[in-house]
C-alpha cells in the first residue's frame, strides 16, 4: 500500500464563524483505494500559500511511501531542506497529512486510532468549551460582559461541561507583550467574579490570555484572578520565551497552559524542561500529527503535567484530538466546539454528550466526513484563520477586543 493522491479543500465554517475564517482540509487516497483525511492548522501564510506547501510536503516527503512509515515522513519533513528544526508552517502541512495517514492506517485494520498508538486508556474524554453568545445576546456585547458570560456559563454547565473557558483581558497585538491597562485587570476580575457565582464548584474557570502580556504585566494580572481559583492561566506571555513564562509560573499561583502555537517535541519539551507550563494545549494539525504528540504526552508524563489539545479549528482536527486523548494516562480535557456546521461536517459520528465525549470505535478516525459539505463552503476572503491587532493596548478608553478572527453576521 503506497500513498498516491493528494486533494485540498478549504473551507470556510458559516456565520458566526466560531473555529476560524477557515479550515484547511486534506484527503489522502492510496494506490489500493482506501482514503484518510487530516487537518492543517496553519495560519502563518495564506490558504493559497499553504496548498503549494501541502502539495509540496506530500510530493517530497511522502508520495509512494507506505502510509505505516509515520517516522521516516517526520524525519524527511523535519529535516527538509537541511533543517532540523521547528518550523510552524512545514510542520503545519505535514501534521495534517500524517493524520490523514493514520485514518488511512486504522481503516485498513478495521481499528480505532487510538487501537494502534497503545490502545484504550481512556473510555470517555472530559470536554471543555469557550464561552460563546446564547442566541439572545448581542454578539459584539458579549465579549465586555460578565453577566452575559455568566449567564452562558450556568448554560453549559447545565449541559454537562465541568469546565469553560473565557479570555476578556484585551487585546493581542503584533507588538508583543505589553502592561495590561487596569481596565483589563477589573474586567478579568468581574468576569471570575460573576462566573464563579454562576456555576459555584460545579465547573472549572479556564481563563485564557494569547500571550499579550509582559512578564510584569501577566504576573500582575494573574495575582488579580487567584482568589477564583482558575484550573489554568492560558500562555500568559509569547510563546517564544520560555524562560519568562517560567517566571510567570512561579510568581502566580494558578497552573499555566500552553501549546497551541508550538510544535513539535523540542518545542514542548523545552517548555517542560523549565517549569514554564503545567498543561500542554497542542494543536495537533500544527504540532507534528498524532505520533509526535503521543511522544510529547510521555514526555509530558515524565514531568508530572497533563494533557488538553487544543481547538480553534474544525472537527477532524478534533477527531484527531480524540482519537490521542483516548490513549495516554495524562490527560486532562480536551476543547470541543460544538456548531451545527462542526456536527454536520463529519455527520455528528463524534459528539459531547453530558460534558465528555466518547472516543469512537469506528476505524481510523471514526468520522465520516461531508465531502459535498467542505466544497460547497468555499473560503473566498483574503484574511488569514485568526490575526493579531496592529494597533496598541488603549489604556485611555479601554479595550473591547473580539479575538483574532471575529464573529461574522448570519
Amino acid at each position: 500500500m503506497k500513498l498516491q493522491d493528494l486533494d485540498i479543500i478549504v473551507t470556510a465554517p458559516p456565520a458566526p464563524g466560531w473555529g476560524g475564517r477557515y479550515w484547511i482540509l486534506v484527503k489522502l487516497t492510496t494506490d489500493t483505494g482506501l482514503t484518510g483525511w487530516g487537518e492543517c492548522y496553519a495560519a502563518s501564510v495564506g490558504p493559497e500559500a499553504m496548498r503549494a506547501v501541502i502539495s509540496d510536503v506530500f510530493e517530497r516527503h511522502m508520495a509512494g511511501e507506505n502510509p505505516e512509515n509515520i517516522e521516516l515522513m517526520f524525519r524527511r519533513a523535519y529535516s527538509s531542506g537541511f533543517t532540523q528544526r521547528p518550523d510552524l508552517t512545514v510542520m503545519g502541512a505535514f501534521s495534517g497529512l500524517e493524520i490523514a495517514c493514520w485514518d488511512i492506517l486504522g481503516k485498513h485494520r478495521d481499528r480505532p486510532v487510538h487501537a494502534l498508538i497503545g490502545g484504550r486508556m481512556n473510555d470517555r474524554i472530559r470536554a471543555y468549551t469557550y464561552l460563546y453568545p446564547l442566541p439572545h445576546h448581542d454578539i459584539a456585547a458579549f465579549w465586555n460582559s460578565p453577566d452575559m458570560a455568566a449567564e452562558t456559563a450556568a448554560e453549559m454547565v447545565a449541559r454537562g461541561y465541568t469546565a469553560i473557558k473565557f479570555d476578556p483581558a484585551g487585546p493581542y497585538t503584533l507588538r508583543g507583550g505589553h502592561m495590561p491597562a487596569m481596565s483589563d485587570i477589573s474586567r478579568s476580575v468581574a468576569f471570575c467574579r460573576a462566573i464563579r457565582a454562576a456555576v459555584g464548584d460545579k465547573a472549572d474557570l479556564l481563563f485564557g490570555t494569547h500571550g499579550q502580556f509582559s512578564t510584569a504585566g501577566a504576573i500582575r494580572l494573574g495575582q488579580a484572578l487567584e482568589p477564583y481559583a482558575p484550573l489554568w492561566f492560558e500562555e500568559p506571555i509569547p510563546p517564544d520565551n520560555v524562560a519568562e513564562m517560567a517566571r510567570v509560573a512561579q510568581a502566580v499561583r494558578i497552573p499555566v497552559a500552553t501549546g497551541e502555537r508550538l510544535t513539535t517535541k523540542a518545542e514542548f519539551a523545552a517548555v517542560l524542561d523549565a517549569g514554564a507550563a503545567s498543561i500542554l494545549q497542542p494543536a495537533l494539525g500544527r504540532a507534528g500529527g498524532i505520533w509526535e504528540m503521543k511522544k510529547v504526552a510521555a514526555i509530558a508524563e515524565a514531568h508530572n503535567a497533563q494533557m488538553a489539545p487544543h481547538l480553534y479549528a474544525g472537527p477532524v482536527e478534533w477527531a484527531a484530538n480524540i482519537q490521542l486523548a483516548a490513549s495516554i494516562p495524562n490527560i486532562l480535557m480536551a476543547e470541543t466546539i460544538e456548531t451545527p456546521f462542526h456536527s454536520a461536517l463529519i455527520k455528528s459520528s463524534i459528539r459531547v454528550e453530558n460534558g465528555f465525549v466518547i472516543p469512537p470505535l469506528a476505524p481510523g478516525l471514526g468520522i465520516e466526513v461531508d465531502e459535498d459539505l467542505a466544497r460547497a463552503h468555499p473560503w473566498t476572503g483574503t484574511g488569514l484563520h485568526l490575526e493579531m491587532q496592529e494597533t496598541p493596548c488603549d489604556y485611555a478608553k479601554g479595550n473591547a477586543f473580539q479575538g483574532g478572527a471575529p464573529a461574522t453576521e448570519g
